[in-house]
C-alpha cells in the first residue's frame, strides 16, 4: 500500500465538566486527507484545500505530528499529506487535532500499523501542542479511537476509550468567530477552591458512569462545569441562551466545545437532536452572526479509510 486517503472526524473536547481529559468523535463532520509514501525521505505537506495554513512541515501541525512520528520509527521512505481541510481552524471542534490524528494514522497504516491507535495517540499530541502550546489529547484520542475517550493520565498517558449509548446524538452550533485555543486557556485560572473540584469530580464521575449505564438522564444532570465555561462563556455570543434554548428544546445537555466558541447539546435520539438544531438557530438569527450547524452521531470508529 503506497497511498490512503482518510475521513478525519471533527471532535468535541472537554464536554463540560471533562477539562483536557473528556471528548468525542463526530460522525458527520471531519477532513479529507490523503498520505503518500514516497523514496524521499521527511515529510512534505504538498496542499492544503479549505483553509490559509502553511506548508511548512514544521510550521503545521499534520506536519508536527508526522515528524515525531517518523522519528520513531525510523522508516526507509518518506510521505507526502495533501488535506482538504472542512473542520474550521478556530472553531472549537478539533480542527487541529483532525490534522494530526489523520497524519500519523495513515503513515502508520502505510508503514503496515507498527502501533496501535492508542499508542498513535501521544505522537499526535505533539501537533497539538504546536497549534495550542499544550500536548492536550482530549481531542486527538476520540479521533483516533471513536467513541468517548478519558484521558486518566497524562504522565504516563494512559487512555481509556468508552462505548457511546446508540441513541446519543450531538448537536454543534459553530458562531462565525474565531477564538484560538491559545487565546481561550489565557483567560483560565490556576487554582480552583476545593468546593468546585468537588462538585467537577462528582459530574465527571457521573457523566462516565452515565456513559457506562446508558443512563441518558444522569449524562444530562452530569454535563455541568464548574472550572472553565464561567470563564470562558463570556467570550461566546448568546452563550448562556444557546444553552437554555437546547434544554426547552429537549436535550439532555450542553456546553463549550473544546475552548469554543462552538456550543454543544447532547441528546436522545435524532429528533431531540434536529428539534435542538432548530432552537440554537434562532438564538443566532436575530443579532445577524453567521454560523453554522451541525447534527451528528457519535462516531464509533474514528479515523475511516475511504480509499487505499
Amino acid at each position: 500500500m503506497n497511498e490512503i486517503k482518510l475521513f478525519c472526524p471533527a471532535t468535541i473536547a472537554n464536554v463540560s465538566c471533562g477539562f483536557d481529559v473528556l471528548g468525542l468523535c463526530l460522525e458527520s463532520v471531519g477532513d479529507e486527507m490523503t498520505i503518500t509514501k514516497t523514496a524521499e525521505k521527511g515529510i512534505r505537506i504538498t496542499e492544503i484545500i479549505g483553509a490559509e495554513l502553511p506548508l511548512e512541515t514544521e510550521k503545521n501541525v499534520a506536519g508536527v505530528a508526522a515528524l515525531s512520528l517518523i522519528e520513531a520509527l525510523q522508516p526507509d521512505c518518506g510521505f507526502e499529506i495533501s488535506i482538504t481541510k472542512k473542520i474550521k481552524a478556530g472553531s472549537g471542534i478539533g480542527s487541529s487535532a483532525a490534522s494530526a490524528a489523520g497524519a500519523v494514522f495513515g503513515i502508520n497504516q502505510l508503514l503496515g500499523n507498527p502501533l496501535t491507535n492508542t499508542e498513535l495517540v501521544y505522537y499526535a499530541m505533539q501537533g497539538e501542542k504546536l497549534a495550542s502550546g499544550s500536548a492536550h489529547a482530549d481531542n486527538v484520542a476520540p479521533a483516533l479511537l471513536g467513541g468517548f475517550t478519558l484521558v486518566r493520565s497524562y504522565d504516563p498517558l494512559d487512555v481509556i476509550a468508552i462505548k457511546a449509548p446508540n441513541e446519543l446524538y450531538a448537536t454543534v452550533i459553530h458562531p462565525q468567530i474565531e477564538l484560538k485555543t491559545k487565546d481561550a486557556r489565557s483567560v483560565l485560572r490556576e487554582n480552583i477552591s476545593l468546593k468546585k473540584a468537588t462538585i467537577q469530580c462528582g459530574n465527571i464521575a457521573g457523566l462516565i458512569s452515565g456513559l457506562y449505564t446508558n443512563d441518558y438522564d444522569l449524562i444530562g444532570r452530569s454535563l455541568h462545569d464548574e472550572l472553565v465555561e464561567p470563564v470562558r462563556s463570556i467570550l461566546i455570543p448568546k452563550f448562556a441562551e444557546l444553552k437554555a434554548a437546547a434544554k426547552e428544546a429537549g436535550a439532555l445537555g450542553g456546553g463549550i466545545s473544546g475552548s469554543g466558541p462552538s456550543v454543544f447539546a447532547l441528546s436522545k435520539g435524532r429528533e431531540n437532536a434536529e428539534a435542538t438544531a432548530k432552537a440554537m438557530k434562532a438564538v443566532l438569527e436575530p443579532i445577524g452572526v453567521p454560523f453554522e450547524v451541525h447534527v451528528s452521531g457519535i462516531n464509533a470508529e474514528g479515523m475511516k479509510i475511504l480509499h487505499v
